[in-house]
């Protein structure tokens, strides 16, 4: 079993009074690691870090190529490494490793390449305004500290997403890892360790969000935070940042309760895979899970029909076994939160066409494992229409249409992604403009790109990871204006005493 301490100003310490705590893996109740457990004063220690290595400009002074030199060794070390990392995601989450592998890994190794290449890109520009008096142009800084929280359900996708545009920009960090799936986040340390980024600018508190999360909001020396989470925690965040002392930006993405919409004359086949992966990937445990079916009339009971049938053939089983398409649920306590909400859909009066309890029996005992579950009858005003459940079940509704399914998709308070399929290319473009949603898919689902911006609109979040204008969110904008005029500014008519 792995050992870890807090990796704080490139050294591994104990925590406050020598905590620890276990993560075990989900899928067979097996330990994996020992954490060493943060404390509010170990957030701190970590902030002072990070704070004195932005302060002596060690790492924002660099030119934006060193920086970037330094994230491109980091995602060669981490590729080198990608098949042991590829195995403690597995372990830590849950999901199947040939997901962690092919996904996972991979996509936090772009991450950090993406953003060195885009900050060497970066340009300011200059502004033309009127009078011919004045040269004005803008530059790009950094914030400064910026506290990134980590999700449980991708921990090191979504930690370097963040974490490879604040780098990038020239800002220090101090990440809390998640404390369901830390596992990953503290072995970057031993990446960045051997990139030789210099101490203090990637630092990491494993712990409860409750003690770590929050020492990161209180302090004054954090200037930014950024967090992958949901809704609740969104707000708890918006709360603390008003009420400190200074105000933090915040760059939040949040939940989802995504629509897909199938029309008529979609290719079946493909809708059928497509919507499949939309809740069925990584256990449901997706943000933008298109997790909503609003399926046209016409095609209704076939479309159903054939996705039932290859929804059985879906092998769920142990994270690490080769074979396995979906794993264990993260926790008993979540699958407890899942199977909640497919009982009080039933009650509410929707059916349920498949699935809709716990697998048991055999080796399905050591975990949280549940079947992909569809549930009909689906009507706006019930609780799992409107509400995100995080797991690997789809609501069904009916439409005849399409002005009604954009009616119906638009229906919640979250935005964060949609799907239209059809093979009428006006008819898709015309639907993508008027869904809500900061991501829209067009035949196909849950597509995400490190190259793209993704983020949610109404309750989804605010601001946009990834792309460029990812890297911009961890950097302030400052405008320049120099006077060229031929006389400064004297509105009061004071007499030049050195003319």
């Amino acid at each position: 079993m792995k050992k870890f301490k807090l990796f704080i100003g490139n050294q591994w310490v104990d925590a406050e009074g020598g905590k620890t705590f276990v993560t075990y893996n989900p899928c067979t109740g097996e330990p994996i690691a020992e954490m060493a457990c943060g404390s509010a004063a170990d957030t701190e220690k970590a902030i002072a870090a990070a704070d004195a290595a932005f302060r002596s400009g060690c790492w924002s002074g660099l030119d934006a190529d060193e920086r970037a030199a330094y994230l491109l060794k980091a995602a060669d070390i981490l590729e080198s490494r990608l098949e042991e990392f590829a195995r403690y995601e597995a372990m830590d989450t849950g999901k199947p490793i040939s997901e962690t592998r092919s996904i996972d890994i991979p996509l936090a190794v772009r991450a950090f390449r993406f953003h060195a290449d885009s900050v060497k890109a970066l340009t300011g520009k200059v502004i033309t305004v009127p009078g011919h008096q004045q040269f004005c142009y803008t530059s790009y800084e950094p914030y400064g500290v910026v506290g990134s929280i980590a999700p449980w359900n991708f921990p090191l996708h979504l930690l370097t997403r963040s974490i490879g545009a604040a780098l990038a920009a020239g800002n220090t960090v101090v990440c809390k890892a998640a404390t369901l799936t830390p596992v990953t986040s503290q072995m970057l340390g031993e990446v960045f360790l051997e990139a030789g980024v210099p101490a203090g600018v990637y630092n990491v508190v494993s712990g409860s969000g409750g003690v770590v999360g929050e020492a990161l909001l209180a302090s004054e020396k954090v200037s930014m935070v950024a967090l992958t989470g949901s809704e609740a925690v969104g707000r708890r965040l918006m709360e603390a940042s008003a009420q400190s002392p200074r105000i933090k930006p915040l760059s939040l993405e949040l939940g989802g309760k995504s629509p897909i919409i199938v029309e008529p004359d979609c290719d079946m086949d493909g809708a059928l895979n497509s919507a499949i992966l939309g809740f069925c990937m990584n256990q449901g445990e997706v943000c933008v899970s298109t997790s909503r079916l609003l399926l046209a009339d016409e095609i209704y009971d076939e479309f159903l029909e054939k996705m039932v049938a290859r929804l059985s053939r879906i092998r769920i089983g142990d994270c690490l076994s080769e074979d396995t398409q979906m794993g264990s649920l993260i926790s008993e306590e979540h699958l407890r939160t899942v199977q909640g909400f497919v009982d009080r859909a039933e009650a509410q009066g929707a059916k349920i066409r498949c699935g809709g309890s716990r697998l048991t029996g055999g080796d399905y005992d050591k975990g949280f494992y549940y079947p992909p579950t569809v549930i009909e009858n689906v009507t706006p005003d019930m609780e799992i229409f409107q509400e995100e459940v995080f797991g690997p079940v789809l609501s069904v509704t009916r439409y005849s249409t399409l002005d009604e399914a954009i009616e119906l998709a638009n229906n919640t308070r979250f935005g964060l992604g949609a799907a239209i399929f059809t093979e009428n290319i006006r008819k898709m473009y015309w639907t993508a403009e008027k869904l809500d949603a900061g991501t829209v898919w067009m035949n196909c689902s849950t597509k995400s790109n490190i190259e793209t911006p993704f983020g949610g609109n109404k309750n989804s979040g605010l601001g946009r990871e990834d792309g460029v204008e990812g890297l911009l969110e961890y950097m302030k904008v400052k405008n320049h204006i120099w006077f060229m005029g031929p006389d400064y500014d004297n509105p009061y008519g004071f007499e030049d005493e050195y003319k």
